[in-house]
């Protein structure tokens, strides 16, 4: 496996962007793999990995630039520690245009790369990001026709950009993996999100994953669910079969 620490121009500095791909038989199809809110670290970089040796060229930007931030380190589960606090700032900084300046920012340079396809490609987001991926698939529906939504947050909202109304600008498919348990997408948020995409015929599936938590697939985070991790990985990568490699 190839790996590299990118620094990646967009409109507002640089991107710091962990890359990973095969080292053989490409070019591989390009999945930008969008953080979540405790940001970059190994365990994402791992996931990464696991990611590429499937046979993708896998983009993980550090989205937090712009506050001159790369990793945060541990973050306590106490809503009033500092450095959680500091969490929800960063996060909330963040924005869909932001996000989705530097995806397009990240495409523009995987065209330039002889080991990145110029085919169809591919998007992922955990948590706070499930929304980014999903959006990256309505912003640039001639290129990403494959985007998942890992237990994301914030996918209805009363905004013009919320994920649920923008979905049918996207020409892929798209695919929402949600907890059962999960303050941040409610049972009721998860039943009124696969109704307004049923009603408006997007090819999407929702999907609960029974007896998870919020962040059931980070093996280092204490509600780490290994058979709804694995599912998840077999979903994700089944849609990436479907979609990318045709």
């Amino acid at each position: 496996m190839i790996e590299h620490q990118i620094d990646i121009p967009t409109l507002d500095g640089r991107v710091s962007t962990f890359i990973t791909h095969p080292e053989r038989n490409g070019p591989h199809p390009v999945v930008m793999f969008f953080m979540d809110a405790p940001g970059i670290r190994e365990e994402l970089r791992e996931m990464a990995r696991r990611l590429g040796t499937c046979g993708y060229y896998v983009m993980l930007p550090s989205l937090y630039y712009r506050s001159g931030v790369f990793e945060l380190g541990p973050i306590p589960a106490d809503d009033e520690a500092p450095e959680r606090k500091r969490m929800y700032e960063l996060m909330g900084s963040l924005t869909i245009a932001m996000v989705m300046q530097d995806a397009k920012a990240l495409l523009d340079f995987a065209a330039m790369q002889p080991a990145a396809s110029k085919g169809p490609a591919g998007a992922v987001g955990y948590c706070m990001s499930g929304r980014y991926a999903i959006s990256a698939a309505t912003h640039f529906p001639d290129r990403v026709k494959a985007a998942a939504s890992i237990y994301g947050t914030h996918l209805m909202t009363d905004a013009p950009d919320s994920p649920h109304r923008t979905a049918r600008k996207a020409d892929g498919e798209l695919y929402f993996a949600c907890a059962e348990t999960d303050r941040w997408a409610p049972p009721e948020m998860v039943a009124a999100l696969r109704d307004s995409l049923a009603a408006d015929g997007i090819d999407a599936e929702v999907e609960i994953y029974p007896g998870t938590q919020h962040a059931f697939a980070f093996p280092q985070r204490p509600v780490y669910n290994r058979d709804a991790a694995e599912r998840h990985w077999e979903r994700l990568l089944a849609l990436y079969r479907r979609r990318l490699q045709g």
